[in-house]
């Protein structure tokens, strides 16, 4: 966002607040050039995001100012870091690392890929062709504790702004969960709860089902529970074999996974509690 201003505000609703926010932004020699808010009625909680043509001259003075115009508690951010550093945790499975890799290679990521940390080394190859950083940490032999703590070491050094779970297939614990609290960003299929454990693909094809669904979401202590950034469904029918069902499900899951990198990454996800306010 080149000579722009971007401004994200959550607090109380209240009558008035949009020209509140207007004039403020006005006596900063902003103009308005796209604003869209949201308003949940039941939690009486507004929610806005807004682009201003022009840099504002103090970020914090923007920030301070807008505070105060608005109910106390209210939550602003300016200008958040716009070339977000992601690191992306894998296993073995290629396909969400490799989605992720070729467009931050073509410049379509809209972020850096700062490092890859496995707890296998099967696509340490693939990673370091594009000459990134690639980390194996096994967790063999080793406590969660101790393996978790190998972990935040090497992510702490490359500083990202979000952990990406490529299809890591480790659970965290509540620690280091917390540590990125509202960073981390999972996807999986959208089988659960229905099908859960081994083979969640066999298991679908055994019940017959006709669709097939991937989540995106942010990642908190309770399993698969976080505030959800994005879903996407495919349809299947019984001509499917598990494999064409393994297959579909590993489109959607590039596709969903995308889609919720270029929200977080263009700073339009907002979370409230344990769900999302997006605005696409």
């Amino acid at each position: 966002m080149i000579n722009q201003t971007l401004i994200l505000i959550q607090c109380h609703d209240a009558v008035g607040l949009v020209g509140r926010i207007a004039n403020t932004v006005a006596r900063h020699a902003l103009n308005i050039v796209t604003m869209r808010e949201y308003v949940d009625e039941a939690a009486e909680r507004f929610y806005v995001r807004i682009v201003c043509a022009g840099k504002a001259e103090d970020n914090e003075l923007l920030t301070a100012d807008l505070v105060n115009a608005l109910p106390t508690g209210a939550t602003v951010t300016v200008n958040p870091p716009q070339q977000k550093r992601l690191a992306i945790l894998v296993t073995k499975e290629h396909h969400c690392l490799g989605d992720i890799i070729v467009r931050y290679f073509f410049n379509t990521l809209g972020a850096e890929v700062c490092c890859v940390v496995g707890n296998y080394d099967e696509l340490s190859a693939f990673t370091q062709r594009f000459n990134i950083p690639f980390y194996h940490v096994t967790h063999e032999g080793k406590s969660k504790t101790e393996f978790e703590r190998e972990i935040t070491h090497l992510l702490d050094t490359h500083q990202p702004d979000y952990v990406v779970l490529a299809k890591f297939m480790r659970i965290l614990s509540a620690d280091f969960v917390g540590h990125y609290a509202g960073r981390i960003i999972n996807i999986h299929h959208s089988f659960l709860p229905a099908f859960i454990g081994a083979s969640p693909y066999k298991q679908a094809h055994e019940r017959g089902v006709k669709l097939i669904g991937a989540t995106a979401h942010f990642v908190t202590s309770d399993l698969d529970q976080g505030p959800i950034i994005a879903q996407d469904i495919r349809p299947v029918n019984h001509s499917y074999t598990v494999r064409d069902m393994v297959r579909a499900g590993k489109e959607v899951e590039k596709s969903v996974l995308s889609k919720a990198l270029r929200l977080v990454i263009e700073d339009r996800v907002i979370i409230t509690g344990n769900k999302t306010v997006v605005f696409e």
